[in-house]
């Protein structure tokens, strides 16, 4: 007489070993996707942002870019970045008049 387990007895314990890895696989993605997570979220808080884009060319642009705080002007094209100006603030709009509007010397009367 033979000692061999019966085909029925291998396939579950090959299902159960197969469950078993699967199991395994899915708790160590999910620790996985939390620790990364976790990592995201202070990284991207001192990600630079960029603000603006404008292109000046087929492959060159213009770009603000604020990081830490400050803010730069960058000129970009396929072979460099180059830092234009540091700590760039766009200028205040002013309120535009048409002209004679609000001059002292215009009364109003004909």
């Amino acid at each position: 007489m033979t000692d061999t387990p019966s085909l029925s007895i291998q396939l579950l314990s090959t299902a159960l070993a197969l469950g078993f890895v699967l199991l395994l696989a899915w708790v160590g993605l999910r620790l996985l996707k939390r620790l990364q997570a976790g990592r995201a979220g202070s990284a991207s808080a001192s990600a630079p942002q960029v603000l603006h884009s404008v292109a000046l060319g087929p492959r060159e642009r213009l770009v603000s870019v604020r990081h830490r705080g400050r803010e730069y002007l960058l000129g970009v094209t396929p072979g460099a970045i180059n830092l234009i100006d540091a700590d760039v603030r766009p200028a205040p709009l002013e309120a535009t008049r048409p002209a004679g509007a609000g001059s002292d010397t215009d009364t109003g009367a004909p």
